[in-house]
């Protein structure tokens, strides 16, 4: 049965397998500013190497913390993987708080699900099963975005009861509760640095 762990080497083989189909859909490209992207065009190269890939992981998991080294713009950021016994499904990412950018487009949440097991149910159950660790990290409720187009990822956020407020560009954005008494837009919780 899939479930949310930290980032662990024992994925390694599936995860190298999944980064392969992301870069295969154009994944990547130094155009793609997604986490996804700029991975593969960072560690692609190295990932295959066990080592190689212990060291990203460590770098994954050590960006959760406040003083971890980073992009300038970027927040500290929890990202979970979802995985099947030793098969990488996809990730979940889970930024702290929200900066300019990330309140108008990005929001507090980013996934991803490897195009073999897309069409499955596990974006909605990966998202389901973020949102208790969201709400631990004080989070709530949370926002979550995604492009005018993809339709795929608003059925998502609405199963998991998103509730629209706008449009900025070409995102929709959306909040969704993390726990049963969960705040509403109105009472946002870490809108900004």
């Amino acid at each position: 049965m899939p479930e949310l762990i930290t980032p662990d080497v024992r994925v390694h083989a599936s995860f190298v397998e999944a980064m392969e189909e992301f870069a295969a859909e154009g994944r990547g490209t130094p155009e793609d500013g997604t986490m996804v992207g700029r991975d593969i065009l960072v560690w692609r190269d190295r990932w295959r190497d066990p080592e190689a890939f212990a060291e990203y992981v460590a770098a994954v998991r050590a960006d959760a913390g406040e003083g971890a080294p980073r992009p300038a713009g970027h927040v500290p950021c929890t990202t979970l993987w979802w995985v099947d016994g030793v098969t990488y499904l996809g990730r979940i990412a889970i930024r702290h708080r929200l900066n300019t950018f990330l309140l108008d487009y990005g929001g507090h949440i980013g996934y991803d699900v490897r195009a073999s097991a897309r069409r499955r149910g596990h974006a909605t159950a990966m998202l389901r099963a973020a949102l208790p660790v969201v709400r631990s990290l004080g989070i709530d409720p949370v926002l979550i975005t995604c492009d005018d187009t993809n339709t795929a990822s608003r059925r998502v956020i609405e199963k998991c009861g998103g509730v629209f407020e706008d449009q900025r560009g070409k995102k929709l954005r959306y909040w969704v509760a993390t726990g049963p008494d969960g705040a509403r837009p109105g009472r946002l919780a870490n809108a900004g640095e």
